[in-house]
């Protein structure tokens, strides 16, 4: 063989080609994507679970506001006064505890008290109702 034909069998071979590669973006991107999504899921269910959780706790409270045994009155009063507060998360509600709450006030401070009387027994009734319509 000649040289001449070895050096132009040579020059008819090309350069390599830079061929682009974006699987590395594409991986991260995958990554990123999946971990986004993971925690969408993650928050949307938490976030969901704690609604469930704050509703069973206001059906709790309510039972229990519901068995309040009047004849202990500055008990009952204390009583009557924390679980309502924690009910009164809507317009109407807090409207009636804003009505009831002096009402009860007059039996909590006294070492001797009086049995609750007819108006505050009523408005406490009410409140109780307004409550169970609404959870």
């Amino acid at each position: 063989m000649n040289e001449n034909n070895i050096t132009a069998q040579l020059r008819d071979i090309k350069p390599l080609l830079e061929i682009p590669d974006s699987s590395y973006a594409l991986y991260w991107g995958l990554i990123l994507s999946v971990s986004l999504l993971i925690v969408g899921l993650v928050l949307f269910f938490a976030i969901k679970i704690w609604k469930n959780r704050k509703i069973n706790l206001e059906k709790g409270y309510l039972e229990v506001i519901k068995q309040i045994d009047w004849l202990d009155s500055k008990k009952s009063a204390y009583e009557a006064t924390h679980y309502a507060r924690l009910l009164a998360n809507d317009e109407k509600r807090k409207e009636l505890f804003t009505q009831l709450s002096p009402m009860l006030e007059q039996y909590k401070y006294k070492k001797e008290v009086e049995n609750i009387d007819e108006e505050t027994q009523k408005l406490f009734n009410l409140y109780v109702q307004v409550a169970d319509e609404s959870i």
